[in-house]
């Protein structure tokens, strides 16, 4: 990607372009979000239910995991997962955060010891991610956005790492259709800008579009 001289003028500048968004298009894309989000929801039901009692017999805890993100402007909510690690996982983080595989304000590694067996599979098909559907629809998050950062990551961040945080966070987004797996922080945080900056109905539609293929395994989708 091309670098940016991330400057305090460059950051002014951006921000005063993130604001020029059409009203039309944030009542579009909040109509959207709720509409479909519940209509997935229902669809969704039985598969919900399997995915809970699986999770239950593979290991002992919750179905579900919530986490605290970080959203619009910075302001914490709870976002909601299928739990696909153990039970204890947040507590072992310490033991495992120098082995990050990652550069930036993130955390990854291949083979977490902390993922349950079924985990992998929720992990695989991204199923771990659908009760943010639930976010959504209470308005923390948009199906298309920036991914949602912890807060142990935005107290690390620059300055112009915090534009980011200029829109709501999304369940999939320009980040997810890209490559995900292979990003490093920096390049994901200029997809975020790079959406934010480009960001309009069709736009969402278009990303929508390309992350189920990437969701059914296909990388070149990304």
């Amino acid at each position: 990607m091309k670098d940016i001289e991330y400057t305090a003028d460059y950051i002014v500048e951006q921000r005063a372009m993130f604001g020029n968004v059409s009203l039309l298009y944030l009542f579009c894309k909040r109509a959207f979000d709720v509409t479909a989000s519940f209509i997935a929801v229902i669809l969704l039901l039985p598969l919900f239910l399997i995915v809970i009692i699986l999770i239950k017999a593979d290991s002992p805890g919750p179905a579900f995991f919530n986490q605290k993100r970080s959203g619009f402007k910075g302001k914490a909510f709870n976002m909601y997962k299928f739990r696909s690690m153990v039970n204890d996982a947040e507590d072992r983080f310490k033991e495992l955060e120098d082995k990050n595989e990652i550069s930036g304000n993130m955390f990854k590694i291949r083979n977490d010891p902390r993922v349950t067996g079924f985990g992998k599979i929720l992990r695989k098909t991204s199923i771990d991610e659908l009760p943010q559907l639930f976010n959504v629809i209470k308005g923390d998050m948009s199906i298309v956005g920036p991914r949602p950062p912890i807060g142990r990551e935005v107290r690390k961040y620059d300055a112009w790492h915090n534009l980011r945080l200029s829109v709501k966070p999304g369940i999939t987004g320009l980040w997810q259709v890209s490559g995900r797996n292979e990003l490093g922080f920096e390049d994901m945080c200029r997809l975020d800008l790079k959406y934010i900056r480009e960001r309009g109905f069709l736009y969402d539609m278009k990303i929508i579009i390309k992350t189920i293929p990437v969701l059914l395994g296909d990388k070149r989708a990304s």
